[in-house]
């Protein structure tokens, strides 16, 4: 991957898939595979068998890890997805909305 445009608790959209055009927080970012699990998007059904903590057993819905390419970061100013740039500011380097200007997380 080249630059790191999606980090943990940023707010994005999804821009493909089943999910496309929802947004949601990012839970975790896996860099090496180039996949992130995204709060309430690319939801699955899984077996759960019975235990202490789920005396039922059953089914429950679980987040999956989704590309990189198919998330965007969400501006909730513009109410869409925006490409970011990478700027200076004093001594640190922030994420810049392009669309905006404005300063991501």
């Amino acid at each position: 991957m080249s630059v790191a445009r999606i980090k943990k608790n940023d707010t994005v959209i999804a821009i493909a898939g089943e999910s496309a055009g929802q947004t949601g927080k990012v839970l975790r970012v896996m860099a090496d595979i180039g996949k992130a699990v995204v709060q309430g998007l690319h939801m699955v059904k899984k077996a759960v068998p019975r235990s202490q903590t789920a005396p039922n057993g059953g089914f429950v819905d679980r987040e999956t890890p989704m590309d990189l390419s198919n998330l965007m970061p969400y501006d909730p100013d513009k109410k869409k997805g925006v490409r970011i740039s990478k700027v200076r500011e004093g001594d640190k380097m922030v994420r810049k909305s392009k669309a905006s200007g404005k300063i991501l997380g």
